[in-house]
C-alpha cells in the first residue's frame, strides 16, 4: 500500500513536471523563457519544451497591431484657447524582447508620450491651425511618437485625432464668423452676377444696335444699286432705241406736266430748255400745216 502511494506521487510529479515543461505558443504571440533569472531566448509560435523550476515563462508578447483609444486631454494652442483633444493610435511589436526589458510599461510608455507630444504640437498652432491642420498633426505625432518607441522595439502604424473640441464660447464665435464669412460671399455673388447680367445685356444692345446699323446702311446700298441699275438699263434702252428730237421733247413736256402738278407756285426751267421749246413750236406748225390739208 505504501508502494502504491509512493508511485502515484511519482506519477503526479511527473504529470506536474511534464505539464510545467511543455509549452504551445499560439499565432502572432511570441513568449519570452528566462533561465534562472536571465534571459535565455524567444519562443516563436509552435510546440516547445523548458527544463522546469531553471527555465520559466516571462512573459507572452501579442505581435498583432494594437489599437488604442486615448482619454480625452486638455490642451492649450498657441492662442491661449483650452481644447480638448481625443486621438486613436495604432502601433504593433516588432522586437518583443525590447519591449519587455527595455521600457515597465510599453502601453502606459506610449500613452504618456503621446500626450506630452500632443501637447507640445498643439501649443505650437493657433486654434484655426490646429482645426485646419488635422493631417499635418496626425502624421507630426506619429513620426515623433514612432521614433521614441523605436528603442522599446514598437512600430506606430499610425495616429488619428478623433475630436478637438473648443470651448462652447468659441464655437459660438466661431459659427458667428462662419455666417458672416457666408454672408459676405454670398452678397458678393449677387453683386457679381448682376454686374454681368449688365454687360450681357449692354453688350446685347451694343451688338443688336450694330446689326441693325449694318443692316440698314446694306439696304440703302441694295435700294441705291438698285436705282442705279435701273437707271443705266433706262438710259440704254433710250440710246439703243436712237430717239428723235421730237422723241426727247414729248418725253420733256410731259415731265414738266408732272412738275407743274406740284404744290410749287414757281417753276424753274433750265436755260437748254429753250431750245427744247424751240422744237416744240416747230413741232407744232408741222401739226398745224397738216391739219390745213387736212381740211382742204
Amino acid at each position: 500500500m505504501g508502494q502504491f502511494i509512493l508511485w502515484l506521487l511519482i506519477i503526479i510529479i511527473a504529470l506536474i513536471i511534464g505539464a510545467k515543461s511543455v509549452i504551445i505558443v499560439h499565432q502572432a504571440n511570441a513568449v519570452i523563457v528566462e533561465r534562472l533569472g536571465q534571459f535565455s531566448r524567444k519562443l516563436d509560435p509552435g510546440l516547445h519544451v523548458i527544463v522546469p523550476f531553471i527555465e520559466a515563462v516571462r512573459k507572452v508578447v501579442d505581435l498583432r497591431e494594437q489599437v488604442w483609444d486615448y482619454p480625452s486631454q486638455d490642451v492649450i494652442t498657441k492662442d491661449n484657447v483650452a481644447v480638448k483633444i481625443d486621438n486613436v493610435m495604432y502601433y504593433m511589436i516588432t522586437d518583443p524582447v525590447k519591449s519587455v526589458y527595455e521600457v515597465q510599461d510599453v502601453d502606459q510608455a506610449i500613452l504618456k508620450l503621446s500626450q506630452t507630444t500632443i501637447r507640445d504640437i498643439c501649443g505650437n498652432l493657433t486654434l484655426d491651425e490646429l482645426l485646419t491642420s488635422r493631417q499635418v498633426v496626425n502624421e507630426k505625432l506619429r513620426s515623433v511618437v514612432d521614433k521614441a518607441t523605436d528603442p522599446w522595439g514598437v512600430k506606430v502604424t499610425r495616429v488619428e485625432l478623433k475630436a478637438i473640441n473648443p470651448p462652447p464660447e468659441i464655437l459660438e464665435a466661431m459659427t458667428k464668423q462662419m455666417k458672416a464669412e457666408r454672408d459676405k460671399r454670398a452678397l458678393i455673388l449677387e453683386s457679381e452676377g448682376v454686374k454681368q447680367s449688365a454687360i450681357l445685356k449692354a453688350e446685347g444692345e451694343k451688338q443688336a444696335k450694330i446689326l441693325s446699323a449694318q443692316g440698314e446702311a446694306q439696304a440703302i446700298i441694295t435700294v441705291a444699286k438698285a436705282r442705279a441699275d435701273a437707271v443705266r438699263v433706262y438710259f440704254d434702252g433710250i440710246h439703243q432705241g436712237n430717239p428723235t428730237k421730237d422723241v426727247i421733247a414729248i418725253q420733256y413736256l410731259n415731265t414738266l406736266e408732272k412738275v407743274s402738278q406740284g404744290t410749287a407756285t414757281k417753276i424753274f426751267l433750265p436755260y437748254e430748255s429753250s431750245a427744247i421749246l424751240g422744237s416744240l413750236g416747230t413741232i407744232k406748225e408741222i401739226f398745224g400745216s397738216d391739219k390745213e390739208k387736212k381740211s382742204k
